[in-house]
């Protein structure tokens, strides 16, 4: 991405103490994964500028950071850096565990290993034309354990090739059929309030990985709470508590935004009522996004 399109985009910089960020660096135990005060401070940074408003106090700041899974950003983050102590590191530690989660998703011992193996690259990371390294890693935020964000990411993956083959074997049969790929529907977006479509798009890309993948897979694709919570490897009673509480959230912060926006609340309920599918293609794209790789710095 050029450096133009990122400064378009990046958030406004968040104040982080010196000694906050010192003290956040000795918590997370940055230095054994060989990753710097510096680097690790700039992590900070990054994460609370992606939640937090530009006014936030010190306190709120404090708050925040506080809460977040540190040991886990830090191994995640050092990681995506290609620090060869980080990677020996997470894969003692999470290796057997990925394997466990593919093989509660997929069936046999070889196609689970296949499912694990092939989050590695994108993890590991690649060399842009540029220099970078570009990493899935990167996109994690220590706002949920790394164990959880990799079950979604998993699932995730496995969702897409799924749909992958699904799709290519209905082309395919299409083609042999000759039947004529008709024109693609006019996104059902535009009629829709755009304050409803900002608040919304706000309260969704606040929400952790794995919340985004519960609610996608339960709302748009209509997975039962067994099938999540197989691929997530919980019980279903976890998945059902986890959904109300993100249901019950989501709804507060989009008529939270919406008044922000300028609607009293009964404007606010009321535009909430809009049909699904005038939202469904746009709540379906900001809940299965993933980052785009390359604009991450």
């Amino acid at each position: 991405m050029s450096g133009s399109q990122e400064t378009a985009t990046s958030p406004a910089k968040i104040n982080l103490p010196e000694a906050l960020s010192a003290r956040l660096y000795r918590e997370a135990g940055g230095e054994k994964f060989g990753m710097t005060a510096q680097a690790f401070a700039g992590v900070l940074q990054e994460v609370a500028a992606q939640y937090l408003p530009a006014t936030a106090s010190s306190a709120e700041v404090t708050d925040f950071a506080s809460h977040l899974r540190l040991e886990d950003l830090a191994l995640a983050r050092a990681c995506a850096l290609g620090h060869a102590m980080a990677w020996e590191i997470f894969l003692t530690r999470y290796r057997e565990k990925l394997f466990s989660a593919a093989h509660s998703i997929v069936q046999g011992d070889t196609n689970a290993r296949e499912l694990a193996d092939s989050l590695y690259a994108d993890l590991y990371g690649r060399r842009t034309v540029d220099g970078r390294r570009v990493s899935k890693l990167n996109s994690f935020t220590g706002r949920g354990s790394l164990e959880g964000w990799l079950r979604a990411v998993m699932a995730q993956e496995y969702i897409n090739r799924f749909r992958r083959e699904q799709r290519l074997v209905s082309m395919e049969e299409q083609v042999e059929a000759g039947v004529q790929f008709a024109a693609e529907t006019p996104d059902p977006t535009g009629a829709v309030d755009t304050r409803l479509r900002e608040a919304t798009d706000q309260a969704l890309g606040s929400l952790a990985a794995e919340d985004k993948f519960i609610l996608a897979n339960y709302y748009l694709d209509d997975r039962t709470l067994a099938e999540i919570a197989r691929m997530l490897g919980v019980h279903e009673s976890t998945i059902s508590r986890k959904l109300e509480k993100i249901t019950a959230a989501t709804r507060k912060a989009i008529l939270s935004g919406l008044m922000k926006r300028g609607m009293s609340r009964k404007e606010a309920e009321q535009t909430m009522e809009v049909e699904v599918s005038q939202l469904s293609v746009d709540v379906r794209r900001r809940l299965m996004q993933e980052k785009d790789q390359e604009s991450v710095p």
